[in-house]
């Protein structure tokens, strides 16, 4: 296949299935509006879906693409850690109060997503676990969070005041489960085209390019609360967007096609995930994360994707 063409795939691919993701979530709201659902639970659920990051990543993993599909996990996480709040805290200062089991949670996430990567290939028995710690969590949050309302998402709502029928949130809904499964493929075959055809080594591609392609709206999920003074939704999608990464598209990936573990994202992947979040658990704890800090997990970033060269 031409470079070009590749390229084309993949920037449709991606863009595709960013936006078939909207689409999803407008059907999965109005699904909970319409068979009256609490807008409270519609948030914590779907705070941080990422449909297309599980779409991406089994079919990489199908492919037989590891770097590909763990970069879906991996380097989606620390995309968010570093360039979510990181630039959205250089825009816009994030200033929470979470409660401290929270802010725990957050920092054990990447801890607890090691478990898939004990093994050369990752267990289903670790899919299975990953799963179970997930529903966890989120029974935690949504009890914890009992009578608050700083984990509800802009998305949600705004999402929740419109009037939607339960026909057109089903069709939104299977439709955009259906533009995220086409866009997955198109995303994993133009990065394998891309890899092959100008030579940009399969970490490089896995890790940073893929996801930063996908993860790009997280930018404006995490700075736009801030600017309109919602900074608990802004942390609250923090938190559930990184569960959701880790526990439970890790989890779904290990158990529907388990992937082999390149031992590059053991060496330096993972343990620079788990650094990262710490420090930034370390700012949500202190209550603000404010422009130094957002400067710091850029520069972090920029560390990153610099290793990722040396190392490939």
């Amino acid at each position: 296949m031409p470079p070009i063409l590749a390229l084309l795939m993949f920037l449709v691919g991606a863009g595709l299935t960013i936006w078939a993701t909207e689409e999803l979530i407008k059907g999965l709201v109005g699904l909970s509006t319409a068979l009256k659902v609490s807008a409270f639970v519609a948030g914590v659920v779907l705070s941080g879906f990422e449909a297309e990051n599980i779409a991406v990543g089994i079919t990489a993993s199908l492919n037989g693409s590891s770097q590909l599909a763990l970069g879906t996990i991996y380097g989606g996480a620390i995309f968010l850690v570093c360039v979510a709040l990181g630039l959205g805290a250089l825009l816009f200062p994030l200033e929470v109060n979470l409660p401290k089991g929270f802010i725990i949670l957050f920092a054990l996430s990447p801890v607890i997503s090691g478990l898939a990567l004990i093994e050369p290939v990752t267990p289903r028995w670790v899919g299975v676990v990953l799963l179970l710690v997930f529903v966890g969590a989120i029974v935690y949050l949504i009890i914890a969070s009992r009578g608050h309302t700083f984990l509800l998402s802009k998305e949600v709502e705004e999402g929740a005041t419109e009037k939607s029928s339960l026909a057109k949130a089903i069709f939104l809904t299977i439709g955009g489960i259906a533009l995220i499964v086409l866009g997955g493929e198109l995303v994993t075959q133009g990065a394998e085209n891309i890899i092959s055809g100008f030579g940009i080594p399969a970490g490089i591609m896995g890790m940073i390019i893929t996801p930063a392609a996908i993860e790009l709206e997280e930018i404006i999920r995490q700075a736009v609360p801030s600017k309109s003074g919602r900074h608990d939704i802004s942390a609250g999608n923090l938190i559930g967007t990184l569960l959701y990464f880790l526990i439970f598209n890790n989890g779904i990936i290990a158990l529907v096609a388990p992937v082999k573990i390149d031992p590059q994202v053991i060496r330096l992947d993972f343990p620079f995930l788990v650094i990262v979040t710490f420090i930034a658990a370390i700012f949500l704890w202190r209550g603000k994360v404010g422009r130094g800090a957002g400067l710091f997990l850029l520069a972090s970033y920029v560390v990153y994707v610099g290793l990722h060269f040396v190392f490939n």
